[in-house]
Formats: structure tokens, sequence, C-alpha cells
């Protein structure tokens, strides 16, 4: 079953998305899992209780006036229990079939909510494999985008005109801007009340390159950007230079043709215990996404996975509801100012 605390954090509250307000930020995403909160075919009920509580936790944002992002995160996922939306099964009538369902019970659950809500297909969906992209994988992901797209126009209401968020390949920026198999959905069942230039749909990507700093759980890489001082501490590769030129495809070919960006994933853990100088590092990465994303025309979304310990990419301690990482808060607002 998902579960909130699954990373052993307190439920969410009012209070903690008071706090994440108070500290500048104007967007929240939620990641929403349903697994075995799935009944059984044909109608792949969604558990009313868990559904209840999604639109709670959605409300403590929402009624903020904050611009709120819900997805289907863990369900393509093939090393969770009970994962299903797996684009190289077998059984893809199936699969399609309930993610269609799902879908259209958590739009119509939100039809009546205003743009600040945006809808978001699915989460870093893939073979589980790091390799280039393979068919007919990367056609079912397109095919899971189109369907979330139809799915949620369908159910009416603001869902005819709301802001929808698809991504390529693992929200991987070279496959999705690459020739690799992407296809954006079409938005034929959009509200005619949008003005016809204007795009609906937006490009979903995560950045935490060079993986080696980002994301590996080693003291050997702890310094990032120009600012570094030790070069056996810093990556080879991804520095800012890296950063404006995957920027810049996103740029080149989603944004220039009226697709809006979003960085919804982005960070870097805390190697402090290997570099008392890390944090330091950590926030000039921060800021150096945040202000390149603005450059070339994306929003960004920091992904604070609630843990402050080593390798913890977490900006508030949720049960203490404090601030741990200021310097990196202020980083961001920073990057967003440049």
């Amino acid at each position: 079953m998902p579960s909130e605390t699954a990373w052993g954090q307190p439920t969410i509250t009012q209070a903690l998305v008071d706090k994440v307000k108070a500290a500048g930020f104007k967007t929240i995403r939620i990641p929403v899992s349903y697994l075995n909160h799935i009944g059984a075919a044909p109608n792949y009920p969604v558990n009313a209780a868990w559904l209840n509580r999604i639109q709670q936790v959605v409300d403590y944002a929402y009624q903020r006036g904050l611009y709120v992002l819900i997805n289907m995160h863990g369900d393509g996922y093939k090393s969770v229990t009970g994962s299903w939306l797996i684009c190289d099964a077998g059984n893809q009538a199936a699969v399609k079939a309930k993610y269609q369902k799902v879908w259209q019970q958590v739009a119509t659950r939100f039809a009546g909510y205003d743009q600040h809500l945006i809808l978001e297909s699915m989460n870093e969906e893939f073979d589980g494999q790091y390799g280039t992209p393979t068919q007919p994988c990367y056609s079912n992901i397109n095919a899971y985008n189109q369907i979330f797209v139809d799915t949620v126009r369908r159910t009416g209401g603001n869902n005819a005109s709301r802001w929808l968020l698809v991504p390529g390949w693992n929200t991987n920026i070279d496959y999705t801007t690459g020739n690799y198999g992407f296809v954006m959905p079409t938005d034929q069942f959009r509200s005619p009340s949008i003005p016809a230039a204007e795009k609906r749909l937006m490009i979903s990507v995560h950045y935490y390159s060079p993986w080696d700093f980002a994301g590996e759980e080693n003291g050997t890489i702890t310094q990032w950007g120009r600012n570094a001082t030790n070069p056996a501490k810093k990556s080879t590769w991804g520095q800012e230079d890296y950063l404006d030129a995957q920027l810049k495809a996103v740029r080149d070919v989603f944004v220039s043709k009226g697709y809006p960006a979003v960085v919804g994933e982005y960070g870097s853990v805390d190697k402090s215990a290997f570099d008392s100088a890390n944090n330091r590092y950590r926030a000039d990465f921060a800021r150096a996404v945040v202000s390149t994303a603005k450059k070339y025309g994306a929003a960004a979304v920091y992904w604070d996975n609630g843990y402050n310990g080593q390798y913890g990419l977490g900006l508030f301690n949720r049960a203490a509801l404090t601030v741990t990482q200021q310097g990196i808060i202020d980083a961001i607002r920073a990057g967003l100012a440049s």
C-alpha cells in the first residue's frame, strides 16, 4: 500500500504547507502513488479514503493560493511492490485501461479546481534500464500521455482548459528533446475557450546532473561549479555550461513552440559529512538550476524528500516544522531574482 509515512516521514499537515509557503515557495509538487489502493477491473475504483486524503493534502496548498502539482508517481517503478504502470509489460491493454480509469476518477474529483492545480501524467516512466530508450516501451509512454490528456479533458469542468504536464523517457532531457521517440500528445478535446494559438500542455524534465555530485551516495564528489576549490572533489562534467546547454535544448524543442517546461525535480544530496563546504556548493547548484531554467522559460521545483541526514535532500524538518537549509532556500530565491 502507498503510505504518506513510507519514508519515515510524519503525515502532511496544514502547518507544514504554511511553513513552506512562508519560506517563499509558490508551488508545491505532491507525488501521489495509487498501487494497491486501486480496485479490480473493469472499473478500477480508487479507494475512497485515499482519494479523500489526496484532496485534503491538495487543499492544504490550494486554499493558501499556492500552485499545486499532483501526479501518478510510484506506480511505474519496477522496484516498488505492486507497481503496474510498466511500459515493457506484456498486458498493455490492461495497463492502459487501468491508467485511464484511475485518471478519470482523479480528474473528476478535481474538475472544479482553478488553474492553480496542474495534473502531471506520471513520474520517471521508463523500462528501468539507464541506456538508450527502447521500443515499444517509448511508444507505450507516449500512449499513456495521450490517454492522460484525452481522459482529463473529457471529464469537463476546468479540466477542459487545465494546464497538463507530461514527461518523456525517465524525464531525461536528452531522451525527450532528442530523436529517441518522444511524441507530444495531441489536445483535441480541449475547451474551445482556450485561444487557438495557446498550448495548455507542458513538458516535464528532471535535473540531477552530474549524478556523481547530485545523487551518488559517497564522499568522492562534493563540490560543483566555478567556485569549486578542489578539482579532485569536482566532477569532470555537468557544470554550468552543461546545465545551460540542457535547458537551452528544452527551450529550443518545446518552449519555443509554445509548450512551457517544468524542471519538476532537481537538487543535490547532503555530503557535508565529507566536506564542510558541501552545502555552499549545493546552494550554488540550486541557484544555477533556477536561474538557468528562468533564462530559458522554465519553472523549477526542488525535490525535498524530507530527509535531513547524510545524503538527504530536505530543506525542512517536517516533524519540527523548521527550516534546515536556509542557505539553499536563499539561493533558490536569488536564482529566481537574477
